[in-house]
C-alpha cells in the first residue's frame, strides 16, 4: 500500500531542500529567492527502511482570489487532501510568523497526522524559534536541518508507526518468455513560455494537476506525472518555457532552463508546442535542434488551433519553414490541437506512439546490405582522384535513435551530401520519418597488416 507524505509551509522555509534530501538527488529547484516552487512535485522518497511518495509544494500564502498565489495555494490544499501525513515546516531562525499561525490553525482542524519541523535549526541560532513553535499547538516540534541532514531520526520516528503492516508476499509461479517491461514512456512537453504546455498536460490527465494562467513563465520546475494511455504507462514531463538566451537575466529562470534541458536529455519522445498565432519562430527551431542533437524523437503540436483564422496558410508556413530550416530530420509529425478544448489530442498521442516505435526500430543486417547495394548502384559514391569510394557493409549499431555503421574505402573522402542521400533514402525506404538518424563511417581493417 503506497504512503504519501506532503511537505508544506510558507515560502522559503526549506521545503524543496528537504524534498531533495528524501528523494536522494537534486530534483527540485532550490534558491534563496522565495516562491521558486509553484507546482506540486512528486518523487519517490526513502528514509532508512521506509519508502513513500513525497510531495513538494508551493509556499503557502493567505489568499483566496484568482491570483497566481491563490492557485498555488489550492494546489497545496490538494496535496494535503491526498496525503497520509504532513510535515509543516517553519524557519527556526525567523521564529513563528502570523502566516505560520494561520496555517497551523488550518492543519489542526484536519484529520491528517502532522509533524511540525523547525528547519534551519543547526547551532543555537534556531533554538528560540523551535521553542516558539510550541505555540502552534501541533505537538512537539523537531529540530531539523534539511540542508545538513539533521533531525531525520525524529522524522523516521514520526513516520514509522503510520505505515501499514507489511503483508507477506504471495508466492508466484515463475513465468518464462515474457516481454521485458521497458518502463514508462518518457514524454517531455517543451516550448516557449505561454504556449499551453501545462494546459495540454492537464487536459490529458483530466484534472487541474498543473498551474495554468495568463501569466507567462508560471512553470519553473520540470514536473513529471505518471499517466496511462491505452494500457501504456507514460511519464508526462511539463517544463519551463524556453526563451532566447539573450533575454534571460533572472537566476531562477536560468535554473529552470537548465532543468528543461535535462528533461530533454532524459526524454524518449519530445512534444514541441507552438502557438498557432505565432507559427514556427526562430526560438522554436532552436529547441527542435536541441531535441535532434540529443537524439530524441520529436513531434510538433500546433496549439490554440481553435483561434487560428488562416489554418491552411499557417500549416503550410510551418511545414515550409521546417523543410528549409530543418532538412536534416525529414517527416517530423505536425499535429494541430486545442489544449483548452481537448481537440486533436488523440491524433497527437497516436503521433507520439508512432514516433516512439520509429525511434526504437531495428533493421536486420541482411536487409540493410541488400538496400545499400541497390542505393549505391542507383547513385554511386563519388570518385575523388579517379578512385571510386566503395560501400562495403552496413549494420545497425543501436536504436534510440537508430544508429548505423557503414564500412567503406576512404571514409574521410565521402562528402556530407552523399551521407544525406543515404539518410534520406533510409528514411523513405524503411518508413522512418521524423526521428534522428546517426551514421558512422569506418574503414575496414586490412587482414594482411598486423
Amino acid at each position: 500500500m503506497a504512503f504519501t507524505l506532503a511537505i508544506i509551509g510558507r515560502p522559503n522555509v526549506g521545503k524543496s531542500t528537504l524534498f531533495n534530501r528524501l528523494v536522494g538527488r537534486r530534483v527540485a529547484l532550490v534558491d534563496d529567492q522565495p516562491g521558486v516552487t509553484r507546482d506540486r512535485r512528486e518523487g519517490q522518497g526513502h528514509l532508512f527502511d521506509l519508502e513513500f511518495t513525497v510531495i513538494d509544494t508551493a509556499g503557502l500564502d493567505d489568499v483566496n482570489d484568482d491570483s497566481l498565489e491563490a492557485r498555488m495555494r489550492r494546489q497545496t490544499e490538494l496535496a494535503v487532501r491526498d496525503a497520509d501525513a504532513v510535515i509543516m515546516m517553519i524557519d527556526a531562525r525567523a521564529g513563528v510568523t502570523p502566516l505560520d499561525q494561520y496555517f497551523g490553525d488550518w492543519l489542526r482542524r484536519g484529520e491528517v497526522p502532522v509533524l511540525l519541523a523547525a528547519n534551519k535549526a543547526e547551532g543555537i541560532a534556531g533554538e528560540a524559534g523551535r521553542l516558539d513553535a510550541y505555540s502552534l499547538g501541533l505537538g512537539e516540534p523537531i529540530a531539523l536541518s534539511a540542508e545538513h541532514g539533521l533531525g531525520l531520526d525524529e522524522l523516521y520516528e514520526f513516520l514509522n508507526p503510520l505505515f501499514p503492516e507489511a503483508e507477506e508476499p504471495e508466492e508466484e509461479e515463475e513465468e518464462f518468455g515474457l516481454e521485458e517491461d521497458r518502463g514508462p514512456l518518457q514524454l517531455a512537453v517543451v516550448g516557449r513560455p505561454n504556449v499551453g504546455k501545462s494546459t495540454l498536460i492537464n487536459k490529458l490527465l483530466g484534472e487541474e494537476r498543473l498551474l495554468t494562467g495568463p501569466e507567462a513563465g508560471i512553470t519553473r520546475d520540470s514536473i513529471s506525472v505518471d499517466w496511462d494511455f491505452k494500457g501504456r504507462p507514460i511519464r508526462l514531463v511539463d517544463t519551463a518555457g524556453l526563451r532566447r538566451r539573450s533575454r534571460v537575466e533572472d537566476k531562477v529562470e536560468r535554473l529552470s532552463i537548465a532543468d528543461t534541458k535535462r528533461s530533454i536529455d532524459y526524454a524518449q519522445v519530445v512534444v514541441l508546442v507552438l502557438d498557432a498565432g505565432l507559427g514556427l519562430e526562430k526560438q522554436d527551431l532552436t529547441i527542435a535542434r536541441q531535441v535532434e542533437e540529443e537524439g530524441r524523437a520529436l513531434v510538433i503540436a500546433v496549439n490554440k488551433w481553435d483561434a487560428c483564422e488562416d489554418r491552411q496558410g499557417t500549416m503550410r508556413a510551418i511545414r515550409d519553414r521546417l523543410q528549409r530550416s530543418f532538412p536534416q530530420t525529414r517527416g517530423i509529425p505536425v499535429v494541430p490541437i486545442s489544449a483548452r478544448e481537448g481537440r486533436g489530442l488523440p491524433r497527437l498521442l497516436d503521433a507520439v506512439m508512432a514516433a516512439y516505435e520509429v525511434w526504437n526500430k531495428r533493421l536486420s543486417t541482411g536487409l540493410l546490405n541488400r538496400w545499400l547495394e541497390d542505393v549505391a548502384s542507383a547513385h554511386p559514391p563519388p570518385a575523388p582522384g579517379g578512385r571510386r569510394i566503395r560501400m562495403k557493409y552496413i549494420t545497425q549499431a543501436r536504436t534510440r535513435p537508430p544508429t548505423f555503421a557503414i564500412s567503406c574505402s576512404n571514409p574521410t573522402d565521402l562528402p556530407d551530401s552523399y551521407l544525406r542521400y543515404l539518410e534520406n533514402a533510409l528514411r523513405e525506404d524503411f518508413d522512418m520519418p521524423g526521428t534522428p538518424i546517426r551514421m558512422h563511417l569506418k574503414k575496414p581493417k586490412n587482414p594482411y597488416v598486423s
